[in-house]
């Protein structure tokens, strides 16, 4: 499977985004510090969520933003990002609604505003929101190489303010 875009319905709403979990971090490699953003989402716990309908919003949100399973290359899904002082939010490929990320560290959004490359994934299989980095590492470990984790790179978009000056 090359693309997610096949099972996909169209790019959800922002009833849909408002349920998701969202976290960032940096992580240490040989190649320096990657910034992460996962998104995913808790269990059904609302009458008209199941998993079936929860993982079709996720794979729509993954195709409009062309990401692909973790097990492939990660494409490069161009500028999707918007930083404006702590305010960071996230361009998920529906025409009229952003998702506002959840207070990204300054650390985080500093690497991003210069140009940093952040690795935006996400996870198919319930992602709870008091999940910790060790559960998360395991869930991924565990859903990547079956296709139920998909993944991009992103970064910043360079905006100007209303006088013309770097935002």
């Amino acid at each position: 499977m090359t693309s997610v875009d096949v099972e996909a319905g169209p790019v959800p709403g922002p009833g849909f985004a408002a349920g998701v979990t969202v976290s960032s971090w940096l992580d240490a490699s040989p190649a320096g510090d990657i910034a992460w953003l996962l998104i995913g989402h808790p269990p059904p716990r609302r009458p008209v969520e199941t998993a079936r309908t929860i993982e079709a919003g996720l794979r729509a949100l993954a195709a409009g933003m062309r990401l692909l399973p973790a097990a492939e290359r990660v494409p490069d899904v161009g500028d999707r990002l918007m930083i404006r002082g702590p305010v960071v939010a996230l361009d998920y490929g529906h025409g009229e609604y952003l998702l506002r990320l959840p207070a990204p560290g300054r650390e985080w959004r500093e690497r991003v505003k210069r140009g940093g490359q952040v690795c935006v994934t996400v996870v198919l299989d319930p992602l709870g929101p008091a999940t910790g980095q060790g559960d998360v590492d395991a869930l991924l470990r565990r859903s990547a190489p079956i296709g139920r984790v998909l993944i991009g790179s992103t970064r910043a978009r360079h905006t100007r303010d209303a006088g013309g000056h770097d935002a």
